[in-house]
């Protein structure tokens, strides 16, 4: 069976840890990957250089992105998930603390399946992970796992 994990693409160490205790609060169990900024998250999706031992038809089963990123922002990030046929159909998540319309507006027509703003308190992030769980790895069919479930 394909090892599910999750790619979580933020800079901030903060929001790093609090993103993966949030997930172990809730008993998420999986392997949490992070890229921690834009040409990072790249490398790893299309099993460039910094990530030899991951191999290129193992994708990870979620991406939770940030947009604020060194190097190559998540927006960029997004659409060349979504220009490369490989990842195309790869669920992505913008968990970002962007409140700017403009933001919003460009990554729902680059085909983010969720935008979530970052909560403020950690209850409330809790809260907002554990939904984020639930629904994409439990409920949600994702194309890529389908076929590997059976």
């Amino acid at each position: 069976m394909l090892k599910q994990s999750i790619l979580l693409v933020e800079d901030n160490p903060d929001d790093e840890a609090l993103t993966i205790r949030a997930l172990r609060k809730n008993n998420i169990p999986n392997e949490v990957v992070v890229a921690r900024d834009g040409v990072e998250a790249l490398d790893y999706l299309f099993a460039d250089q910094l990530h030899v031992e991951h191999e290129s038809n193992s994708l990870p089963q979620l991406v939770l992105l940030d947009l604020k990123l060194p190097k190559l922002s998540g927006i960029d990030v997004l659409r060349k998930i979504r220009a490369d046929e490989r990842t195309h159909k790869l669920p992505v998540v913008a968990l970002t603390s962007s409140i700017e319309e403009k933001d919003i507006e460009e990554t729902y027509t680059l085909g983010v399946n969720s935008y979530i703003r970052k909560p403020i308190d950690f209850e409330g992030f809790v809260d907002a992970v554990q939904q984020i769980g639930r629904y994409w790895l439990e409920l949600n069919q994702n194309p890529y796992h389908i076929k590997h479930a059976q």
